[in-house]
């Protein structure tokens, strides 16, 4: 029998199961308030940039454009976000946080917190720092890799 690597290993893998435990973690964290991770995304940047359309907020949140439409959808139909036409070219939608979308961010502010705190439970103060500046240098190498890269200059 041929021998093989371990696939448990591999970076891309563990990578893979770090998303799963995040999105349960952030889930679990924030069931109360009916919100999925990338609807949290979105409604932040949009609370940041007010007026946004939706191809500078899928750079702006690194999501791809084609579903995202889908999320604005489910945002807009919660009450949380309101599109408008751009006065400039009127078959632009610009994105607001609606009144309600203020006070979801506001009340599951702890909730995010909570979660970002039990992803990195398992590791010491100062291997969180280590592991954070280690995977920021990976995503922003390979940032040009991804389906929707992040495009820093989409926040101005």
């Amino acid at each position: 029998m041929k021998t093989r690597s371990d696939f448990h290993t591999m970076p891309g893998h563990l990578v893979r199961r770090a998303h799963q435990i995040s999105v349960a973690i952030f889930m679990e964290e924030c069931a109360d308030h009916n919100v999925t991770p990338v609807q949290y995304a979105c409604l932040a940047a949009i609370a940041r940039l007010p007026g946004v359309d939706a191809t500078r907020l899928a750079a702006a949140v690194a999501f791809d454009r084609s579903t995202l439409g889908n999320v604005l959808e489910r945002l807009e139909s919660k009450g949380w976000v309101v599109r408008r036409p751009s006065p400039e070219d009127r078959r632009v939608k610009l994105l607001h946080i609606t009144e309600e979308g203020e006070k979801l961010l506001d009340a599951i502010e702890p909730a995010v917190l909570a979660t970002q705190k039990r992803i990195l439970k398992p590791l010491s103060p100062n291997d969180r720092k280590t592991f954070m500046r280690l995977l920021g240098e990976l995503v922003d190498g390979n940032n040009e890799m991804s389906r929707a890269p992040l495009k820093l200059g989409a926040e101005e």
